[in-house]
């Protein structure tokens, strides 16, 4: 038996632990959270365009961050909010090992898919607008609404690879 095997499921519940107790545990509340513009900081020194925030929830997502005790622990999958400023994008950037979501809760943004060979995909989502990028397809978000784009995104595992760029893209050659 490996020892992952071992380590029981972060959604049993702890033993002797009422359920009041045990589903507080579970509840990642708005008000107790805080957009994190440092996740992906290492982008917006590169360039000011790729400013964006991550607010977590459950996990800690694809941007890197090792580790956010206020956050519910992630099994299966990862579930945070990101807000775009207005003009500002998510860079191309891959995900080899899993599926992300975008639902697009408000605000207007271009989304650019292209596979490693090159062809390409251009949508444009709006409010309410939910998108499932499978893995091994680079995707790109450009807010190109006048307001902040506040987005829903969720990843397919507990913690997934970070994602690369593509070997052209200017942020492939910068250490995280």
């Amino acid at each position: 038996m490996s020892e992952q095997q071992n380590i029981p499921p972060t959604w049993d519940r702890p033993a002797g632990a009422s359920l009041k107790d045990w589903m507080e545990t579970r509840i990642a509340r708005f008000s107790t959270r805080k957009y994190d513009f440092d996740a992906l900081k290492f982008q917006a020194d590169f360039d000011p365009k790729y400013r964006r925030g991550q607010m977590r929830y459950i996990g800690t997502g694809g941007t890197g961050v090792a580790s956010d005790s206020n956050t519910i622990p992630s099994e299966h999958f990862t579930f945070s909010t990101m807000v775009i400023p207005a003009g500002n994008e998510g860079p191309p950037h891959i995900h080899v090992d899993v599926e992300e979501v975008f639902f697009l809760m408000r605000g207007k943004l271009k989304v650019v898919l292209t596979t490693p060979e090159g062809e390409r995909f251009e949508t444009v989502m709006t409010d309410r607008d939910v998108i499932s990028v499978p893995p091994g397809v680079y995707r790109e978000e450009i807010n190109i609404g006048d307001e902040d784009a506040l987005m829903c995104v969720m990843l397919g595992a507990k913690k997934p690879i970070t994602p690369t760029y593509p070997a052209d893209h200017p942020l492939a050659k910068i250490k995280r």
